[in-house]
């Protein structure tokens, strides 16, 4: 048997391939990296638990993105609160481009500010790259409510930051 017959070896080449750009994603819907790693771990043992009823693999990056926005909307709603540990601040360690990470880290700030479903929208839509339906269809909402969302997010965001800031180009590079 070789490893394309294999659902434990084909589910693992598929996180091996992709898992960092789900994290990335993860990251991006929940604004604190070990959040995002549970939400990640969480969607991907629900999707290997489903592996043999998933009929289309060349869809399991829509399939898995659904499943997060799905669980931490479950967590929100469940009012779930993570850990913050106190005892010890980690170390900040500034990047050579510091005028970058400002910015990225000003427009973060007013994304994180941004309420669940247009947070949700922009990630998808400008980090993700999907298109109108396929973001509509990943939140189990009409197109119109997508560009509803998006302008009212975009909005937001243009007021608090300015034009430049807040530009689609902007948010793909985030």
């Amino acid at each position: 048997m070789d490893g394309a017959d294999d659902p434990e070896a084909q589910f693992c080449a598929y996180v091996a391939a992709r898992g960092t750009a789900l994290l990335r994603t993860s990251y991006l819907l929940t604004g604190e990296i070990h959040l995002a790693e549970d939400l990640l771990q969480t969607a991907l043992t629900k999707t290997y638990l489903a592996w043999g009823r998933i009929r289309d693999k060349g869809a399991l990056d829509g399939y898995v993105r659904q499943i997060m926005v799905n669980t931490l909307t479950d967590w929100w709603h469940r009012r779930w609160r993570r850990e913050r540990p106190t005892a010890e601040l980690p170390d900040a360690v500034l990047p050579d481009s510091a005028a970058a990470t400002v910015e990225r880290q000003r427009l973060w700030a007013q994304l994180e500010a941004l309420p669940q479903r247009q947070r949700a929208v922009i990630v998808l839509r400008y980090y993700e790259d999907l298109s109108e339906a396929e973001t509509a269809r990943v939140l189990d909402c009409s197109v119109g409510t997508v560009k509803s969302q998006a302008h009212r997010a975009l909005s937001t965001l243009r007021a608090r930051l300015g034009d430049e800031a807040a530009s689609e180009e902007v948010l793909r590079d985030l």
